[in-house]
């Protein structure tokens, strides 16, 4: 405790790696555009870049044409075309906006270089000449199609598409003041990124600024790439410090004067994570959430005076949950409002009465109505067909591992019905149309290869039924490898988890069993979907090499298993989530084929966290464990998700000290291997080093590898990936050796 209390200045979080690995592998096979599809605006065709061509599909019999050739995508006096990374058209889809050239900010690639290629007239023309190369960011077509606006060095500008005239609208952009996009803690907590809105009329921008001079610069060190080592400095609040400022302002094309909005309280003590023009109007709606994340405000706003008002409050004995949709890989992604009745109301998402549900708020001042009703949890929303009544979403009532599309009425009076079929059962994902008339429907799961078909939205029928999921289910199934199954601890916890046995598994035998842990309320692990059950950082198959390997699911997890669960992790990280681990792998160790002197537990991030804790607090269960850019030190992450989860150091230290592993790292027995990037901006490599001096003082012995300049992932750099799995590998089988005995 003594510890911690020294390095209040030092913070956490940790959300599984897995996530952002995903979001990097998605979006570098061109699954930025929801699943590499972008609909038409009459919702009859689709577009898909291939072979760097735009292509454009049309339904129902997915006939196929090059709307935009190569030629079309070479700029003058080039002979190699534009190199598409994401496109977008104007309202009337008569010019298109390319992004190219594209660099990686944080997550993923939002800087580059846009161009304009008029469908009609012909011509390619590049954006923003005389800026930076590659600096361009979330470039969009004003409503009337006349010009674009895009930032560039955290300021705003508006370029004419008739002459390419650019304006400035913003000047005091810096590294520090940031307007029109966010710091490193909005986009990794919010997932915002993209900061501006343009006004219905085309004569005005609402914006976002972040103000993160106050905020302390935390410095990771370059060794490799210099003689002398160099600084890399971030604006990095962590749990405890005061946040960025957040303010939002209009500015106005013709002139580019800003008028600020008046949005009540402290701006440093604060988070607006919404922001959006009402349909038909000139107003702003705005989501403030207070710094505890406990109190969420909506406020209608006159953007000519800056005037607001609250029209709709929330509270939360331990957080409001936002709700956002479960694709994020587009590069424009922040959390929009889902508008209904030409933007009367709102489809709102809360937990109010312990289960996340849906309900329509009135922007006029009515009563709010509630739409889905149950106990069950909403999980994502798939589409409003508000002609005829009815909201689309996906739900699992009855097993929180999977997924399933569900409709009800939209004014709350129908009765909740199953869509997807009864007879495929794990998880599924619609992509719907605008119209609602098709959709692209895939499933997997944890036996079955993903696959996907288009169908009629509204009967669930596939167009054609020769190419639908059922028809090729025969040859996308495999042999299960994984079992799931449910364990209640001696504490009445009832936890879902899956199992992968050996390959030759013999009840007779007693085998090594290896936990893969995350535990946090960023993620789940147990999840009834295809891949499930693999260990990517082992070389070769567990199975056939003799081990059992086990994940669960604790209580703090995000499993749609109502409020009570996911929320009992409040204050709590390191210690239920740790102690539900814990005694689900004391029920397993009395299965008479698990070896209790075999015991592994891995986790990389908030389950390099618990993989640390585990080892700390339980020794006498687990032997043996590898634990990946943990977070050591909960007072060393950042504000938005630890102040989330765990509340405010000032008020409740002892909940962060005694979560935190480096405070039980004196009860170290067993075989640990920690390793960590030096150049991880998410979780500090300060956490290795706080870690290892406290090993160090009781005299534990372990095995530590930094990997320099690598980041969260642990990707980067030639052989990383290779070098990491072999580490990992030849570790796990020399202290906890495979197979039967």
């Amino acid at each position: 405790m003594c510890l911690l209390k020294t390095v209040f200045n030092v913070r956490l979080k940790q959300k599984s790696v897995f996530i952002f690995i995903l979001f990097i592998f998605l979006y570098s096979q061109g699954f930025a555009q929801r699943g590499n599809l972008k609909w038409s605006n009459d919702g009859k065709s689709y577009y898909r870049i291939e072979n760097n061509n735009i292509l454009q599909y049309t339904l129902p019999n997915n006939t196929s044409k090059v709307l935009i050739s190569k030629e079309q995508l070479t700029p003058t006096n080039s002979k190699t075309p534009l190199n598409v990374s994401y496109f977008t058209f104007s309202k009337d889809e008569q010019k298109v906006l390319i992004f190219t050239n594209t660099k990686r900010v944080w997550r993923l690639n939002t800087k580059g270089d846009y161009w304009v290629l008029d469908l009609s007239k012909g011509g390619l023309v590049q954006l923003g000449i005389g800026l930076p190369e590659s600096s361009l960011m979330f470039a969009k077509f004003s409503p009337d199609g006349k010009k674009v606006a895009y930032v560039g060095g955290n300021n705003i500008y508006v370029e004419e598409l008739s002459d390419s005239s650019i304006k400035k609208l913003t000047n005091d952009g810096s590294t520090t003041l940031i307007n029109g996009t966010f710091d490193w803690a909005y986009e990794e907590e919010f997932a915002c990124r993209d900061g501006f809105r343009w006004s219905p009329d085309s004569k005005s921008i609402a914006y976002w600024q972040i103000d993160a001079s106050t905020i302390k610069k935390f410095y990771m060190i370059n060794n490799t790439d210099a003689i002398y080592s160099q600084l890399v400095p971030l604006e990095y609040p962590k749990v405890g410090e005061t946040p960025s400022s957040c303010k939002v302002g209009v500015v106005t094309v013709e002139d580019a004067k800003t008028t600020w909005m008046d949005i009540p309280g402290n701006p440093q003590q604060h988070y607006i994570v919404r922001m959006e023009y009402i349909p038909a109007t000139e107003k702003l709606l705005i989501q403030q959430l207070n710094r505890k994340q406990n109190e969420s405000k909506l406020f209608m706003v006159e953007p000519e005076s800056g005037h607001s008002k609250v029209i709709y409050k929330e509270t939360d004995e331990a957080w409001v949950d936002i709700y956002d949709e479960d694709f994020k890989y587009d590069i424009y992604f922040t959390n929009d409002f889902n508008w209904l009745n030409n933007g009367e109301s709102i489809l709102w998402a809360t937990e109010k009465d312990g289960w996340r549900h849906l309900y329509q708020v009135s922007l006029q001042g009515r009563q709010e109505q509630l739409i889905t009703k149950g106990n069950y949890d909403f999980i994502d929303l798939s589409y409003v067909d508000t002609k005829r009544g009815y909201v689309y979403f996906m739900a699992s009532p009855h097993n929180a591992t999977q997924s399933y599309l569900y409709k009800t009425k939209l004014n709350g009076s129908g009765t909740l019905l199953l869509l997807s079929l009864e007879n495929l059962k794990g998880t599924h994902g619609y992509n719907v149309s605008p119209t609602g008339t098709y959709a692209m429907h895939t499933f997997s799961n944890h036996y079955t290869k993903p696959g996907s078909e288009f169908i009629w939205f509204l009967n669930q029928k596939p167009i054609k039924a020769s190419e639908s999921i059922e028809a090729k289910l025969a040859s996308l199934q495999e042999t299960p490898k994984v079992d799931f199954f449910k364990i209640k601890t001696v504490d009445g916890v009832e936890m879902d988890g899956w199992i992968v046995k050996p390959t030759n598994f013999d009840a007779t035998k007693k085998y090594p069993v290896v936990f893969y842990v995350y535990s946090e309320p960023a993620s789940t692990t147990v999840n009834d979907s295809y891949g499930v059950g693999r260990n990517r950082n082992y070389n070769g198959s567990m199975a056939d090499d003799g081990y059992i390997y086990i994940s669960l699911d604790n209580r703090g997890t995000p499993a749609p298993k109502g409020s009570k669960w996911r929320k009992s992790i409040y204050r709590n990280i390191g210690r239920i989530n740790i102690q539900d681990q814990a005694m689900a792998a004391k029920e397993i160790l009395k299965w008479d084929f698990v070896d209790p002197e075999r015991v592994a537990v891995w986790g990389h991030s908030g389950g390099g966290s618990a993989t640390l804790n585990l080892m700390f607090k339980y020794p006498e269960i687990y032997k043996t464990g590898i634990s990946l850019a943990a977070v050591a030190n909960q007072l060393t992450y950042d504000n938005i998700y630890q102040e989330r989860y765990m509340g405010l150091p000032q008020e409740n230290l002892e909940d962060f000290v005694n979560g935190s592993p480096v405070t039980h790292a004196k009860n170290l027995e067993g075989n640990l291997l920690y390793i960590h990037g030096t150049g991880d901006d998410n979780v500090h490599y300060q956490n290795a080093e706080i870690l290892i001096n406290e090993l160090v003082k009781h005299n534990k012995q372990f095995q530590f590898m930094p990997y320099p300049n690598r980041t969260h992932g642990i990707r980067e750099g030639e052989g990383t990936s290779e070098h990491l799995r072999t580490l990992y590998t030849n570790f796990l089988k020399t202290y906890c050796p495979p197979g039967g005995k």
